[in-house]
């Protein structure tokens, strides 16, 4: 949105240019006679000139007000975020009735169909190229300086340190120049279109399936809300239950009594799933998989189900999947956030807590979202981080927009559940301006997890995590991942708008995760394997240096292979088409 905004700013003071050249060239059309005139032909002639002279200014008066006016609403629109693809087009056209004077806002093709599907793939698999590039000089480097430390050469450490701020910042310009090159010719103004309308057509089709015209007759799917987990699991559990209810075809019913975060169950956080039907009752039952005729199907959680069909995660609709690569660098994770998007609907009194909060802690952007996740988590699922890591990519954010703009104060929302965090943050760290509440971290702890007042913490966490610029976290954690899923749903794409200090995105219970290889390599180094182009790679993990670990399962090799000679291969399922709801252009 920021680039989008910088253009149409370009777009308004052209604008305003343009008028105050008409108001100059017709105050000096008009002055000139009166120069030049004989003073006796002054007399008469002179007042007559005047008062057209004072005619036209009044004229231009009346229409550089009409210009505020549309200026001003113009800028309101696009700052709110309601930018319609066709916004520019009435903006001309609303410029040239006022002022009468053609406007050419550049080589913007608003009735475009975008940037083909090819183009969009690669340029975003040039971007992370760099950044792949990056992380394998900086690890390289840096253990050339550790062993000019072990050989106690401190000017040859010196210098590739300078080698490494120099590199840095040739990385975040080129990075920059990337991100500019992929605005131009109103592809953004596309990709804010685009994704509204297939985010839109999903949620009219989960609207569809939720409220059956007759609740007595739908086929029907029951999730029960009562694994044994933490918040983000549990949620990930509803929307793995509702995955499923899309590819069958069925209503979901999330039976959520005695939720164990909120007693009230479900509807007390946030809005029904279905206007229509909630009762669970049917002529038939049956636990999964039962049989296309079966009225009501119990779902078990997804550790659980058997057999496994292939719609669950990381799998993607064939019907939209072309859009889907076309628009977004991490399809997959842009699936699962249209499902939080419909499942995490505020009630107006969850919405009011929020926006209060967000207001009494002055949360604005930009402002980068940290979450470190402590107390169960280290030592089984996670390794421990300390904040100064977390914070090196904080300021990376920084410093690469301010490359591109003036950053009046760098704001960083920390969520964790260890109260020590905030505080220690807020010490080490004088210039940056730390949101959050110690009072959260505490009520996020494993022995008050599930309290009231730890589901109003953990909910303005994920919020403000998912609404901030850029999120820095560990991807073990179910709330960190989920951030990001939601993140998705407030950009037309966010699939690089974060930092893991682990992981790579995975969905719990997922299927098989996959790369194919696009370039050849023949493993040289201890621990790499080889790979010929076309090779289909089982990918564990990205260790951030360069290398990915997986397995080649044409050769069943297991190790590291160089990440940029790799990409993901999607894994495109049939899913219902819903042809019932219409697909609007």
């Amino acid at each position: 949105m920021s680039m989008t905004l910088r253009s149409s700013n370009r777009i308004l003071v052209k604008a305003a240019i343009v008028l105050f050249f008409v108001w100059v060239i017709a105050l000096i059309l008009l002055t000139r006679p009166l120069l030049n005139s004989p003073q006796s032909d002054i007399s008469g002639d002179v007042l007559q000139r005047l008062s057209k002279a004072v005619s036209e200014l009044e004229s231009l008066k009346v229409r550089n007000q009409e210009l505020q006016w549309i200026l001003t609403n113009f800028s309101q629109e696009v700052q709110s975020g309601h930018l319609k693809g066709d916004v520019l087009e009435r903006l001309r056209s609303t410029l040239e009735n006022k002022i009468k004077l053609p406007l050419n806002f550049g080589s913007i093709d608003l009735k475009s169909n975008g940037p083909s599907r090819d183009y969009e793939v690669k340029q975003r698999q040039i971007y992370r190229g760099v950044q792949e590039m990056w992380y394998f000089v900086q690890q390289e480097l840096e253990k050339l300086k550790k062993k000019g430390h072990d050989i106690n050469a401190p000017e040859l450490v010196n210098l590739i340190q300078d080698i490494i701020l120099s590199g840095k910042e040739h990385e975040i310009v080129l990075l920059n120049d990337l991100q500019e090159l992929s605005s131009m010719e109103g592809h953004n103004i596309w990709r804010a279109t685009e994704s509204r309308a297939l985010s839109d057509l999903i949620q009219r089709r989960l609207h569809f399936l939720q409220n059956p015209l007759e609740c007595s007759k739908a086929r029907k799917l029951v999730c029960n809300l009562n694994k044994s987990c933490g918040y983000g699991c549990q949620i990930h559990h509803a929307a793995y239950c509702f995955i499923m209810a899309y590819a069958t075809k069925r209503t979901l019913i999330l039976n959520s009594k005695k939720w164990r975060y909120h007693r009230g169950g479900w509807e007390k956080v946030f809005l029904p799933l279905s206007d229509t039907c909630t009762d669970p009752s049917g002529l038939d039952r049956s636990n999964w998989p039962g049989t296309n005729e079966t009225q009501v199907i119990e779902l078990p959680i997804v550790d659980m189900l058997t057999p496994r069909p292939p719609f669950l995660p990381l799998a993607i609709p064939r019907d939209l999947s072309d859009r889907m690569i076309r628009l977004h660098g991490d399809p997959q994770v842009w699936w699962i956030g249209q499902f939080m998007k419909y499942l995490l609907r505020y009630q107006p009194e969850t919405q009011k807590m929020v926006d209060e909060a967000k207001e009494k802690m002055n949360f604005k952007n930009p402002v980068v979202g940290v979450h470190v996740r402590r107390t169960d988590k280290v030592g089984t699922e996670a390794a421990f981080h300390s904040i100064e890591e977390y914070m090196l990519h904080v300021a990376d954010f920084f410093n690469k927009l301010e490359m591109k703009e003036t950053v009046d104060r760098r704001r960083v929302y920390l969520a964790s559940d260890d109260p020590s965090v905030i505080p220690e943050a807020k010490k080490k760290y004088p210039d940056y301006e730390f949101l959050g509440d110690v009072s959260i971290a505490k009520g996020a702890a494993v022995a008050t997890r599930y309290t009231d007042s730890s589901l109003r913490g953990i909910l303005l966490d994920i919020h403000m995590l998912a609404h901030s610029d850029y999120l820095v976290c560990t991807f073990s954690s179910q709330v960190c991942r989920l951030a990001y899923e939601i993140m998705q749903t407030l950009h037309p794409d966010a699939s690089s708008k974060f930092k893991s200090l682990d992981d790579i995105y995975y969905y719990g219970g997922q299927g098989p995760h996959q790369q194919v290889a696009m370039y050849s390599h023949k493993g040289n180094r201890p621990g790499e394997i080889s790979m010929e182009v076309g090779d289909i790679l089982g990918i564990a993990g990205n260790h951030w240096d360069g290398y990915s670990k997986g397995v080649n399962e044409r050769t069943k090799q297991s190790g590291l292979y160089p990440s940029f000679k790799a990409v993901d291969k999607y894994n495109i399922v049939d899913f219902p088409i819903y042809s019932e709801v219409a697909i609007e252009t």
